[in-house]
């Protein structure tokens, strides 16, 4: 029983949920890139719909589970979807610039990892202070 409290108290912090949804979305992205392979997609096709279909299910569990934001109006929604949009499109610019810096003194994992971890810790800050603030203020100006 105390184990299943420990955990109950760790899923209250937003910070936990968000990590435990990435390596979630990790692991069904794999499981996708190996199945639409045995499927007879390319490995491009594997991974093109993995990265699209994790992003979706991304989105919403951070959404709704991660942060519990309950609220699906499309004058909400759209602004996330275009947030989101705009930052994953910042984080891979980020993180090629980061490979293209280092890839003479470290190898591509490395950087990737680093890359990984800097880009995981603003999104935390950006999905929980901007994207998906529930906040009055910020609905006003979603919503408005």
């Amino acid at each position: 029983m105390a184990a299943i409290a420990r955990i109950q108290e760790l899923l209250k912090k937003p910070g936990m949920r968000y990590l435990i949804v990435g390596g979630s979305v990790y692991v069904l992205e794999l499981i996708i890139i190996v199945v639409a392979q045995r499927l007879g997609a390319t490995p491009v096709q594997a991974v093109a719909l993995s990265f699209l279909v994790g992003l979706f299910v991304s989105f919403l569990m951070q959404k709704l589970f991660t942060f519990g934001d309950k609220r699906m109006h499309h004058k909400v929604v759209i602004p996330q979807v275009v947030a989101v949009t705009l930052l994953v499109i910042f984080n891979l610019g980020f993180t090629v610039g980061v490979t293209k810096l280092l890839q003479d003194v470290l190898p591509a994992v490395i950087t990737r990892t680093l890359a990984l971890g800097t880009t995981t810790i603003w999104n935390f800050y950006l999905y929980k202070t901007r994207i998906f603030n529930q906040d009055k203020t910020q609905e006003t100006i979603l919503v408005d």
